[in-house]
C-alpha cells in the first residue's frame, strides 16, 4: 500500500500543527519495518514538548529525512532510546551525528539501548563499534566519544530485568524501561513520563514475558508494534505480536489509546482485520500510524 505524496504532506502539516499547538505531541517518523517497497520509513519517532523535540526513540533507515521534514532540531534531543539494535532501528544513528556537526548543540547526548548476548553487542559496545577512534566504523567520528568534539554521546547499557525501572530523570520527565520478548534480540520497552502525560512503546516484542502490560498501566498513549497479521507462526510470531496480544496487553493496561506502527506489508491492508481483533480484548480507540502522524496529549 504506497502513500502518496500528498498525504505525507497532510501528515506533515497536521504535525507541525500538532506540534505548535500541544504542550506534548507524539510524532511517528518512521511507522514501517526494514522492507523498502511500501514507502515508509523505518522505525523512528520524537516526543514533542513546548514545541521543542526532546525525546528521539529509535532512528531506522529512513528517518533522518522525516526528520528533516519535522523540523525538529538536533540541538533539542536530551535522550535517544533505543528498544533494540536491528538495523531497522538504528541505521539512521551516524548520519544525525554526522549531521549535528553543522548544529549549535553543545551539551551532551545520552543514548540509553539494551544489553548485548552472543547474537547483539550491548548498547555501549554498539555505539564504540561504530564510532570509536582507531577502530570504530566511521572511526574518523570519534570525537563524539573521547571528549574532544562539540559534545559527547554518552552511552547506557540496560541490564535485562522483568520488573520496570526508571532509567532518566529531568526536571519534568521520567523515563522508565523493562525487558521484552523478541526472540533471541535483546529487547526493551519504554514509558516516558511528562507533564503528566504518559507515553509507552512496545518496540518489536512477542508478549512472551508479560513486562508490557506493567509498564503500559494506565498510559495515555501505547505504541505497539504491528509487524504480523493474526495468524502468523515460526519465527515471525516468535518476534512480534499478533493483534490478538496487543489487544490483550491494552486492555490489562487500561491504556487509553493504542497506536499502532512498524507496520510491514504483511499487515498493511489488513487493518479491518487487525482492529477486529484488537477488539476482542481492547475497547478503547485504535488508530493506524503512518510517517508524519502525530498525536496531541492535553
Amino acid at each position: 500500500m504506497k502513500i502518496k505524496r500528498g498525504i505525507w504532506f497532510f501528515w506533515l502539516m497536521l504535525g507541525l500543527l500538532s506540534a505548535s499547538q500541544a504542550d506534548v505531541v507524539l510524532q511517528v517518523l518512521g511507522s514501517g519495518g526494514p522492507e523498502m517497497d511500501d514507502s515508509r520509513a523505518s522505525s523512528a519517532y520524537l516526543i514533542w514538548v513546548d514545541k521543542k523535540a526532546r525525546v528521539l526513540i529509535d532512528f531506522g533507515g529512513g528517518a533522518s529525512l522525516r526528520f528533516e521534514q519535522s523540523k525538529a532540531k538536533i540541538a533539542d534531543i536530551d535522550v535517544i532510546l533505543l528498544t533494540h539494535l536491528h538495523i531497522d532501528h538504528t541505521a539512521d544513528l551516524p548520519a544525525l551525528l554526522k549531521a549535528s556537526f553543522f548544529t549549535k548543540r553543545r551539551r551532551d547526548l545520552p543514548v540509553y539501548g539494551p544489553d548485548g548476548n552472543s547474537i547483539m553487542p550491548a548498547t555501549q559496545t554498539f555505539i564504540k563499534k561504530l564510532f570509536k577512534t582507531g577502530s570504530g566504523a566511521w572511526q574518523y567520528m570519534g570525537d563524539f566519544l573521547d571528549g574532544s568534539g562539540t559534545f559527547t554521546l554518552k552511552p547506557h547499557t540496560i541490564a535485562f530485568g522483568k520488573k520496570p525501572r526508571r532509567i532518566y530523570r529531568s526536571k519534568e520527565m521520567y523515563i522508565y524501561a523493562v525487558s521484552v520478548h523478541h526472540g533471541p534480540i535483546p529487547a526493551l520497552a519504554y514509558r516516558i513520563e511528562v507533564q503528566g502525560y504518559s507515553i509507552v512503546f512496545s518496540g518489536d516484542m512477542n508478549g512472551a514475558y508479560h513486562t508490557l502490560e506493567v509498564l503500559a498501566k494506565d498510559a495515555d498513549i501505547m505504541v505497539a508494534h504491528n509487524a504480523v497479521p493474526q495468524g502468523a507462526n515460526g519465527v515471525a510470531a516468535a518476534l512480534h505480536m499478533t493483534p490478538d496480544t496487543i489487544g490483550k496487553i491494552a486492555a490489562k493496561a487500561k491504556s487509553k489509546r493504542v497506536i499502532l506502527s512498524h507496520r510491514m506489508r504483511r499487515t498493511l491492508g489488513k487493518e479491518r482485520q487487525t482492529r477486529f481483533e484488537i477488539s476482542k480484548f481492547y475497547k478503547g480507540p485504535v488508530v493506524f500510524a503512518d510517517d508524519g502522524s502525530s498525536f496531541e496529549l492535553k
